[in-house]
């Protein structure tokens, strides 16, 4: 079993060891590090430019690193290095991506949203010859229920509203049965009560699956921070719980005054 660097027994699902990534002699990443736990919701937070996106893809293996690795601890102990793999088998093994603008099916209902992204329906000939068992109806309307989406079931997802969208295409994740789940900015453009529920339904998930969720929106960090990674300029900045790191005169520096000035 993979423990955190200096702490004990704490069961590691994905470890980044000294990545760095050029584009045309840029350094979007220089040397980063970084642990997730098994079950742990992480916090993300930066400026723009930090690098926060180019890690997203490094992890999903959209992008490769130049130097380091990146490592995928299976529940089975087996070690898988998602610097040497295609990125849709980094979605085969368990790693799923919510991207900030949600993409759903809009001419499809909710329920066969879900259905579409239900765990092992990754092909054509598997959906020419599916037919719905009791057992993935149960995991649909179980869905459903997490991300609070019942009554529109039957309705078509681009009839849904923005924040609602934001939560079927979570869900859709959801189906796909990830160990790990990154979600980039699920606030942005919320309303305040969206913006609530959708912090509470990440919460929900907190323990059931390994989160790493990008937010600008500091009172939504506030809400569901856990340990917040700040990076900028392609490094960890800084770690720690919020109020750790919204007092630190680095931070306020390199990033939260700036979003005090945008306010």
């Amino acid at each position: 079993m993979v423990h955190i660097p200096g702490e004990k027994h704490t069961p590691l699902i994905l470890s980044v060891d000294g990545v760095t990534k050029s584009f045309d002699g840029f350094k979007a990443i220089n040397d980063l590090s970084f642990y997730l736990s098994e079950g742990e919701l992480r916090t993300v937070i930066g400026p723009n430019g930090a690098g926060k996106s180019t890690f997203m893809d490094l992890i999903t293996a959209r992008t490769k690193p130049d130097e380091g690795k990146i490592v995928f601890h299976k529940d089975n102990g087996e070690d898988v290095d998602l610097t040497r793999v295609r990125e849709h088998h980094v979605s085969q093994l368990g790693i799923g991506r919510k991207f900030q603008n949600p993409t759903v099916y809009r001419s499809h209902t909710v329920y066969d949203n879900l259905q579409l992204s239900l765990s092992g329906r990754r092909n054509l000939l598997s959906s020419l010859f599916y037919s719905e068992s009791q057992e993935d109806r149960d995991k649909i309307h179980h869905v459903l229920d997490t991300v609070r989406l019942t009554e529109f079931k039957d309705d078509l997802a681009g009839s849904l509203s923005h924040g609602q969208k934001q939560w079927l295409e979570i869900g859709m994740l959801l189906a796909q049965d990830p160990r790990i789940m990154l979600v980039d900015e699920p606030a942005a453009g919320m309303s305040d009560e969206e913006t609530e529920r959708t912090g509470e339904l990440l919460l929900s998930l907190e323990g059931k699956h390994s989160l790493i969720v990008i937010e600008h929106d500091m009172e939504f960090v506030r809400q569901i921070a856990r340990r917040v990674t700040v990076l900028h300029q392609g490094q960890v900045l800084k770690e720690g719980d919020f109020d750790f790191v919204k007092s630190d005169s680095k931070v306020i520096e390199v990033y939260l005054g700036r979003q005090s000035r945008k306010h």
